[in-house]
């Protein structure tokens, strides 16, 4: 079964020197969802909104309750994913970064999208890779 507060969206997994990783996320709802082929997903990309973050500097990102990392980062720098909505198998797919794959950051990340494990898959793909 799917949940009301279903989404899907994009992920990341910020690490700031001493502080604790934190995952932050975008996200849109499963009926706001935007088609793409067989799939719902989110309507925007991992470097349309990690600068538009990035343009709120430090104090806004802390403002936001984001980590103030994201203002000396590119996109790219931290692990990061996708979780989309297959319509044709009725299942949600995470496709991350390895380093997003360990089963407590995946249900952390599966949690804040409002989804069941049991309707997820999770697959590595070659667009979320960090290199460190």
């Amino acid at each position: 079964m799917i949940g009301r507060s279903a989404a899907v969206g994009i992920v990341w997994d910020v690490r700031d020197g001493n502080r604790p990783p934190q995952l932050v996320i975008d996200g849109t709802s499963l009926v706001e969802a935007e088609p793409y082929g067989d799939f719902l997903t989110h309507a925007r990309g991992h470097y349309e909104v990690w600068e538009g973050w990035r343009q709120l500097g430090p104090a806004g990102l802390i403002g936001r309750g984001l980590p103030p990392a994201i203002a000396w980062h590119e996109y790219e720098h931290f692990p990061r994913g996708r979780v989309v909505f297959n319509t044709r198998s009725r299942r949600f797919t995470l496709y991350a970064d390895s380093k997003l794959q360990g089963r407590d950051t995946r249900l952390e990340v599966l949690g804040m999208f409002g989804l069941d494990p049991l309707f997820c898959d999770v697959h590595s793909d070659s667009h979320y890779r960090t290199s460190d």
